[in-house]
């Protein structure tokens, strides 16, 4: 079988990308022809076969997989709502979801909240219109009302939390032992002498920000040191506010002698203010971070840090979305996988011994 005229490769007279009709076109024959011809179908010949393949290799015909999934009433898409992909953090957790949905033959689309509920929204939007077959995602910091999840199960979408997520237990997430690791970054900053340490606490109406309070709490209670308002700082976790918050510290009547905060970007701030003031780290204030970001082995002195598995959270994700997809309905109760954090030390704490290789 010949073709009868010949297309431009790749997009055609149109300035389209060349379609299945197109190929059904040139050859004489129809769509469906096509279609079982290049998925080796057995009841297309031989001839058949080669025709339609030499054609679409000539034209450079690329299959829509989204399309045929569609078809077939099953997507190979995923989605996946963070609220920045900047920094060390949510771009490897990505990296991890990504890496194990490549293996499981499924593809990503990634979207940001920038922060704003408002994208969060119409991100779930956009990917229930999409017909995914999953949504993971983790909140955004002004998400205080979760209703438009709901909208998630009601078209009967997997739906995974990582890192971030709504109260309670009736959902399924992956998430740190957040209060465990800021409760060993604490720990740490009492063990090397220090009674003053401050917090920098994130918004308490997210999940993370009010474990890693709680587990600074736990460990001053293990020391038998009572907590000091003064010391606690709502801090939006930014470089500003971290300046802007140790400031506030060091104008106390009596200041402290170390700080841990919820993120590392707000005491990186810090950092850079106690040098500019002549304040010596840690000998003068140990500082202690959460996230073990890639800012954290660049800033002088290196920077303890807690970190959060990331890439193995995203994997985690992943997983948890597959068992949902495979589920019989009842057989697959609520899950919340919980990994342990690993505290990172490093100059900027240490005030007795070296630094751990």
């Amino acid at each position: 079988m010949a073709a009868r005229s010949t297309l431009s490769k790749e997009p055609n007279a149109a300035g389209r990308p060349v379609s299945m009709a197109d190929l059904a076109r040139e050859l004489g024959v129809s769509m469906t022809t096509i279609s079982r011809a290049l998925s080796d179908h057995h009841s297309i010949g031989p001839a058949t076969k080669q025709a339609v393949r030499q054609l679409a290799k000539k034209l450079n015909y690329q299959p829509n997989h989204l399309a045929a999934a569609l078809r077939k009433g099953k997507s190979t898409l995923i989605g996946v709502i963070v609220p920045y992909i900047e920094g060390r953090f949510f771009a490897s957790v990505v990296h991890g979801i990504e890496t194990a949905a490549r293996k499981a033959g499924y593809s990503v689309i990634i979207c940001q909240s920038g922060e704003d509920v408002a994208n969060e929204r119409r991100n779930l939007e956009t990917l229930l219109s999409a017909q995914v077959a999953g949504i993971l995602i983790s909140v955004s910091i002004n998400t205080t009302d979760f209703k438009h999840f709901e909208k998630v199960r009601r078209h009967g979408v997997p739906l995974v939390f990582f890192d971030r997520l709504p109260e309670g237990d009736n959902v399924n997430a992956v998430v740190l032992n957040d209060r465990e690791g800021a409760c060993q970054a604490t720990r740490h900053l009492l063990e090397q002498g220090c009674r003053r340490v401050a917090h920098f606490a994130g918004a308490q109406h997210l999940n993370i920000y009010k474990n890693r309070r709680q587990g600074y709490l736990d460990a001053l209670q293990s020391y038998g040191i009572a907590p000091d308002e003064s010391l606690i700082k709502n801090c939006s976790m930014t470089l500003e506010s971290g300046t802007a918050c140790m400031a506030e510290l060091l104008a106390l009547p009596n200041p402290p002698d170390a700080v841990f905060s919820a993120g590392d970007t707000a005491i990186l701030g810090a950092l850079q203010l106690l040098k500019n003031r002549g304040i010596r780290v840690p000998q003068d204030v140990a500082l202690a971070g959460f996230s073990n970001e890639a800012l954290t082995l660049v800033a002088e002195p290196n920077l303890t840090s807690v970190d959060q598995r990331t890439e193995e959270m995203g994997q985690a994700a992943f997983r948890l979305f597959s068992d949902l997809l495979t589920a019989e309905g009842a057989a697959f109760s609520q899950r919340q996988v919980v990994l342990q954090p690993q505290l990172f030390v490093r100059a900027s704490s240490l005030r007795h011994g070296s630094v751990p290789a």
